[in-house]
C-alpha cells in the first residue's frame, strides 16, 4: 500500500526535528522574532483604535498580551490581533516562491500559546522553525495555481504552519500532530479579493490564520480523530487547493537547510511584488543626470504575477496605495524613500507623486515571467527631457541572496518598535534579551507591551 502523502510529509518533520536544528538555524529565528515584534509594534499603533474596540466587544479575560496595547486577553484574540497588527503595514517576512507571509500567522499564534503554557525559548525558537517550515514546503507545492485560483497562501497555509509551530513547542506526539495537521487543514481559508482597492481585511487572513492555528492545535492536543490522508486524499489539501502540486516540496528535504533560511525580510513598506521597482526607481533617482521634473513615462517590466492588482494607478488610499508598483515607484522616486511615511495620506494625497504615479505603467514580458519565481524581476524604464533611464533588479534588498544585515535588522526593529512607543534604550534591552541563549519571553513582552 503506497504511504499516505500526510504520514510521510509529518514523519519527515519529525525526523529533522528529533535530529535537532542547528544554531544557524535558531540565530535565523531570533531575526524572525524580533523582525515581527517590531513591524507589529509600529502595525498595533496605527490600528490601536479599531483593536481596543474589537477588546471592548469581546471577552478580554485571559494572560495573553496584546502587542501594542497594555492589556491582556484569551489565547485567542491575542493570536489574531497581534496577527493583524503583524502584517498591515506590509514589512512582515515572507517567501518568493511560496508567496506567503509566515511570522503573521506562525509566530502570532506561537506568541499566544507560549504565554499561555510558559514556553522555554529554546520551545519557542524550534516552533518558529517547525511553522516556517510546514507553511513554506505546503505553499511552494501549490504555488502558482493556488494564487490563480484566488487564495491567499498566508491565510491558507499560514493556519497549517500556525499549528504545527504550537505542535512542535509542545512536544505533540505523532497522533496529536496529525490531529492538528488535519484541523488545520480544513480551517485553511483567505482569499486574494481582500487586497482589492482600500480594503482594510488582507491582514485579517493573516490574524484569523493565527487564531484557527490555535484553535487546530488545541483539538490536536485534545487527540480527536484525523482523516487518513487530509493533505493528499481524493477530496484533500492538495486536490482542492491548487491544478497540479509540485510533490517535490512535500517529499524532497535536505538535511543540511531549513525553509527558513530562505525568507525574504522586507526594508519597504510595500507589496512584496512593488520592491524590485522601489529599488530599480531609488537606483535610478541616484544616476547622474536624472532630473524628476523631466519625466516624461516609466515603464516597468516584470513578470506576469507581479501585474493582476499591482498594476492600479488610481490610489484609494494607504492599502491601495502599499499594493501599487506605480504609486510604490513614484514615492520612491519623489521621496527617495518607500518606508512607512511614505504610504500615509501625507504622500499618497500629494499631487505631485500622485501625477508621477499617472505616468507609469506596468507591463509582463515572457522572458521575466519564465524566470519567476526563482528570480521576481523588473526593469524600469524611465523616459526624460533629458534621456532614458534604466534599472534592472533581479534580488531586492531583503532576500536571501541579498540579505538585511545584522545591523540592518537591528535598525529596522528600532525605527518601528520607537514608532510603535520604544524608546531606543527599551528597543536595545529587547534586541539583547532575544540573543540571550535561554531569552526569557515574558521580560521581552513586559517591555513590549508596557
Amino acid at each position: 500500500m503506497e504511504k499516505l502523502i500526510t504520514d510521510s510529509f509529518l514523519s519527515n518533520l519529525r525526523n529533522r526535528i528529533a535530529a535537532g536544528f542547528s544554531d544557524e538555524v535558531l540565530s535565523k529565528a531570533r531575526d524572525c522574532l524580533l523582525d515581527y515584534l517590531g513591524v507589529s509594534l509600529a502595525g498595533a499603533t496605527t490600528l490601536k483604535e479599531k483593536e481596543q474596540r474589537v477588546i471592548n466587544d469581546s471577552d478580554d479575560r485571559g494572560g495573553c498580551h496584546v502587542i501594542g496595547i497594555s492589556k491582556t486577553v484569551d489565547v485567542n484574540m491575542a493570536a489574531l490581533l497581534n496577527g493583524i497588527s503583524s502584517h498591515v503595514i506590509e514589512l512582515d517576512d515572507g517567501h518568493r516562491i511560496g508567496m506567503l507571509h509566515l511570522g503573521a500567522p506562525v509566530i502570532s499564534s506561537l506568541l499566544a500559546v507560549a504565554e499561555k503554557e510558559k514556553l522555554l525559548s529554546k520551545e519557542f525558537l524550534y516552533g518558529i522553525v517547525a511553522g516556517y517550515e510546514v507553511a513554506i514546503r505546503l505553499a511552494c507545492a501549490i504555488q502558482p495555481g493556488h494564487k490563480l485560483k484566488g487564495y491567499h497562501a498566508t491565510g491558507t497555509c499560514g493556519t497549517i504552519g500556525a499549528a504545527m509551530a504550537i505542535a512542535t513547542a509542545l512536544h505533540f506526539d505523532f497522533e496529536q500532530m496529525k490531529s492538528a495537521f488535519s484541523a488545520a487543514i480544513t480551517s485553511a481559508a483567505g482569499v486574494l479579493e481582500m487586497i482589492e482597492g482600500d480594503t482594510e481585511l488582507k491582514p485579517f487572513n493573516a490574524g484569523r490564520a493565527a487564531m484557527d492555528g490555535v484553535m487546530a492545535a488545541f483539538i490536536g492536543k485534545a487527540r480527536f480523530k484525523a482523516p487518513e490522508d487530509a493533505l493528499g486524499g481524493k477530496r484533500g489539501f492538495l486536490k482542492v487547493m491548487t491544478v497540479e502540486p509540485k510533490m517535490k516540496y512535500l517529499t524532497e528535504f535536505d538535511d543540511d537547510k531549513m525553509m527558513i533560511e530562505t525568507i525574504y525580510m522586507k526594508p519597504y513598506a510595500a507589496c512584496r511584488h512593488c520592491h524590485p521597482s522601489i529599488e530599480a526607481a531609488l537606483n535610478i533617482k541616484k544616476m547622474e543626470g536624472f532630473k524628476l521634473d523631466e519625466v516624461k513615462d516609466i515603464h516597468v517590466d516584470t513578470y506576469k504575477l507581479a501585474v493582476a492588482g499591482h498594476d492600479h494607478t488610481d490610489i484609494k488610499g494607504a492599502n491601495s496605495a502599499k499594493m501599487s508598483i506605480p504609486y510604490s515607484l513614484a514615492t520612491a522616486l519623489f521621496t527617495g524613500k518607500a518606508g512607512m511615511d511614505e504610504f500615509t495620506a501625507k504622500y499618497i494625497n500629494d499631487p505631485k507623486i500622485l501625477s508621477i504615479t499617472k505616468k507609469v505603467s506596468v507591463g509582463d514580458i515572457d522572458e521575466l515571467t519564465s524566470l519567476c519565481p526563482q528570480k521576481r524581476v523588473a526593469i524600469v524604464t524611465v523616459n526624460t527631457k533629458s534621456g532614458k533611464f534604466i534599472k534592472r533588479v533581479e534580488y531586492p534588498k531583503g532576500e536571501p541572496e541579498n540579505p538585511l544585515s545584522k545591523q540592518e535588522l537591528n535598525d529596522k526593529f528600532r525605527g518601528l518598535a520607537m514608532y510603535g512607543g520604544l524608546t531606543k534604550k527599551e528597543c536595545d534591552e529587547v534586541i539583547r534579551e532575544i540573543g540571550k541563549n535561554d531569552f526569557n519571553l515574558a521580560t521581552i513582552m513586559n517591555i513590549i507591551c508596557k
